[in-house]
């Protein structure tokens, strides 16, 4: 098992202080009888993290920790709104994925700890039916991304959203069969992640919105279930009931497909406060439960503590090519104490093509922005930062694909760069950021990174060279 330690670090000094606290993205990694993990990232200050201390000279103070739990914005054509007031009015009592033809198969992981590869890839593909129907790998996700855990060791879902927004997939099952301990080189993603968002903890209203409205909400549990045979105290197998009201951390995904209400608090096997609970899909075929899928009482400790939706999938051909140096994604988050930031990635056109958009994470729920964009442009002091290309905000946190106004050709071989200024109430360290985290087994590459953090817009550092972190800013482009 892999704990997340707090651990206090050196101190340096500048001519200025700045202050940078690093924290690992995993607020808690605990590993199931079936190897399953979930990484809670928090921006919580009672949770544990793992944090440094480093100063440096320029540009104010820095600060940096885990990613938070919350979520929502515009999708891939748009920015973060909020649902349907009409919608949230009349949710009903009782919805099931299984009566409307958007419920996918249910996946069996086998003896191996890739419950995260299952709820992401099912939850994906809930989100698409029933218009299409796909069977993504979750072979490739669990063993093709940029992380160094085995398919025995567990995952999380940070490192689901890190292979979705990389492009590194998804790819068809039929490209990457499960289980056979290969994966080909070479294979092209068979769908776009533009968007994932990230719904606040224990908010049942705006999962059922979520479910209601988009697809599937992966989620946790704590369990020692490990397969369909298997048998824990608080699952009931014949009312195919779950209810856990300890204190352990969540130790295995599933994805919410429903809910209901009116589900008799006497159908666990420890009895809970009240009736109600959600219908969740499992990952351990359809000889568990009802075809794969149970009910998770509302009360149980972990359920809807994590819950993340894939909002934005979209065709291949929207975007036609990606500009990033974040291939771990979100692992940490930097800031100056306060609300607001500046970050900008710099990067050099591969072809002549059009600059179209970007894509960053809001870290927490109400996140406003302004984007800028500039060819031919080498250091962030140069842009003209007097008229953004996009502004607007994001209703929940996670990753948003942003639109620009206009559309920026490039050169080929010509330097371009992005800027974002954002501002997210109640946060001290706004923007999203990857770094070599020990817990969480990435491995980032720094060489690949030309990114710059400010206070002010004025004044900038290098957040390679000065905080040993990519910054999470992509650039997307078209012919």
């Amino acid at each position: 098992m892999r704990f997340c330690i707090k651990k206090k670090g050196r101190r340096g000094r500048g001519m200025a202080e700045m202050r940078l606290l690093l924290a690992a993205a995993a607020a808690g990694t605990v590993l199931s009888a079936s190897g399953c993990s979930s990484f809670l990232r928090q921006d919580n200050p009672t949770q544990e993290s793992r944090m440094e201390e480093i100063t440096d000279s320029e540009s104010g103070s820095l600060a940096a920790d885990d990613p938070e739990t919350a979520g929502s914005s515009e999708t891939a054509g748009g920015a973060g709104e909020a649902p349907d007031e009409d919608v949230i009015e009349t949710l009903p009592a009782r919805f099931d994925y299984r009566e409307i033809g958007k419920l996918p198969p249910a996946g069996d992981q086998g003896e191996l700890g890739t419950c995260w590869a299952f709820a992401s890839l099912m939850a994906m593909e809930s989100t698409l039916l029933p218009e299409e129907s796909w069977d993504f790998s979750e072979d490739h996700m669990s063993r093709m991304n940029s992380f160094s855990l085995t398919q025995e060791e567990g995952g999380q879902y940070a490192m689901s959203m890190a292979y979705l927004l990389a492009w590194q997939g998804p790819v068809l099952e039929e490209e990457d069969p499960y289980g056979d301990g290969f994966s080909p080189e070479g294979l092209k993603p068979a769908k776009h992640v533009q968007e994932i968002r990230i719904l606040e903890e224990k908010d049942y209203q705006r999962i059922k919105e979520a479910v209601y409205e988009t697809g599937g909400v992966q989620s946790s549990l704590y369990t020692t279930l490990q397969n369909y045979e298997s048998t824990d105290p608080y699952y009931n197998r014949e009312t195919c009931g779950y209810y856990y009201p300890g204190a352990e951390k969540a130790n295995h995904n599933v994805v919410i497909i429903g809910w209901d209400d009116e589900y008799p608090k006497e159908n666990f096997t420890v009895q809970p406060e009240g009736d109600g609970a959600f219908i969740c899909l499992n990952s351990w075929g359809e000889r568990f439960g009802e075809d794969g899928c149970f009910y998770v009482s509302y009360y149980d400790t972990n359920i809807g503590a994590v819950n993340v939706l894939y909002s934005g999938i979209t065709d291949p051909d929207s975007y036609t090519g990606i500009y990033q140096s974040d291939l771990c994604g979100w692992i940490g988050q930097l800031g100056y104490g306060q609300e607001d930031a500046w970050f900008s990635n710099g990067y050099t056109a591969k072809r002549d093509e059009i600059l179209k958009a970007v894509g960053f994470y809001a870290t927490m729920p109400g996140t406003s922005y302004e984007v800028y964009a500039q060819a031919e442009c080498e250091d962030p002091k140069e842009m003209d930062l007097s008229k953004p290309l996009a502004s607007g905000s994001f209703t929940d946190a996670g990753f948003y694909t942003v639109p620009l106004s206009a559309e920026l050709p490039l050169k080929s071989g010509g330097k371009f760069r992005i800027a974002v200024r954002i501002h997210t109430p109640g946060a001290v360290h706004p923007v999203a950021i990857e770094y070599q985290a020990p817990d969480t087994g990435g491995k980032v590459d720094l060489t690949d990174g030309d990114g710059y953090l400010s206070q002010d817009g004025i004044n900038w550092v290098s957040a390679e060279q000065t905080q040993h972190a990519n910054l999470c800013l992509k650039a997307y482009t078209g012919e």
